[in-house]
């Protein structure tokens, strides 16, 4: 007599409806390909945090006919990395996938780790892209919960809406018992989860009437109340940090020496950019102006990305994938 096998309990986060909402509606994209390798997704993960698929495509696209393998980053140089990394923004994500591409080329002969622990062992990866890498790369059975994931748990599952909130362990937990027993069935799930929320469960403009789950919504058939955000959009133009974006922006495109008075040409309020190279250079505070910032110098480098200059964006929705 055979097994039986067991799935997990009625929810109203059915899989059928999610992996079939995916199936016909899911985006194509370079990196859920068939023919898409591990480095692959873990560049793409790396890209897509707090960035916009659209954004995305064209610098992955680049990036990936560059550096195909962690191998050939591991082999370039910190600066082409942030250079290839162009306007995506915190650009300390290129640095770290360069790290984490070295790490790959050195301990594991050049293979992306297929298990969360080792893939957590890796310099600047995190719980999310570990378990998003061992999920979408190796069809592994792990809980994988971004900010729209954890929407749809919010609003579908819990029946509240809650905006603005990072993904805790409590999800994970939560989510855990929701995913289909069979791992390569829990990968798609998850993936269809992520996209229903980045398609159909929005943040600001849910269109509920065409979500699959929209007759099981606990949220919905509560009456969708829009729950207020515990903390503020962080701000971006007339700031020290669109100081610093347009600051990286000079450093990526120069090729030579850029001295700090191409840099205060930027910004009206000279200020900021002094208040960014004491932060910078706190050894240095009370040096002639003239000084030179060079992002092939590995020094410069560290006390570029370390000084917090990784917020070049535009100022647009950063968490919508």
């Amino acid at each position: 007599m055979s097994a039986e096998v067991v799935e997990s309990p009625p929810t109203p986060l059915d899989a059928d409806l999610l992996i079939a909402f995916f199936d016909e509606q899911g985006r194509k994209l370079p990196w859920r390909e068939p023919t898409a390798s591990p480095w692959a997704v873990l560049v793409s993960e790396v890209m897509l945090q707090q960035t916009p698929v659209i954004r995305v495509l064209p610098v992955f696209s680049a990036w990936m006919e560059r550096w195909s393998e962690p191998a050939d980053l591991a082999a370039d140089s910190p600066a082409s990395a942030i250079r290839m990394w162009g306007r995506l923004g915190y650009p300390r994500r290129a640095l770290r996938l360069h790290a984490a591409a070295t790490a790959i080329t050195v301990n594991h002969r050049g293979a992306v780790p297929d298990t969360v622990e080792t893939l957590l062992t890796l310099p600047g990866i995190g719980e999310y892209t570990a378990r998003a890498v061992a999920a979408f790369a190796f069809g592994a059975r792990t809980p994988v919960v971004d900010t729209n994931v954890r929407r749809v748990l919010s609003r579908v599952v819990r029946g509240v809406d809650e905006p603005r909130e990072p993904a805790t362990s409590a999800d994970r937990a939560l989510m855990t018992t929701l995913l289909p027993i069979e791992p390569a069935r829990a990968a798609r799930f998850s993936a269809a989860v992520m996209e229903l929320g980045a398609l159909i469960c929005s943040a600001r403009s849910p269109t509920c009437e065409s979500c699959p789950l929209g007759d099981r919504c606990r949220w919905r058939l509560a009456g969708s109340t829009a729950g207020r955000a515990r903390r503020a959009v962080q701000t971006w133009h007339g700031t020290d940090r669109q100081v610093r974006g347009k600051i990286m922006a000079l450093l990526r495109a120069s090729h030579g020496p850029l001295s700090s008075a191409d840099v205060g040409r930027l910004e009206r309020d000279l200020s900021q950019v002094e208040a960014f190279e004491a932060r910078a250079h706190p050894r240095k505070i009370g040096r002639p102006r003239g000084h030179n910032l060079h992002l092939d110098a590995a020094a410069e480098i560290d006390a570029v990305v370390e000084a917090g200059m990784d917020e070049e964006h535009d100022g647009g929705d950063r968490k919508q994938r």
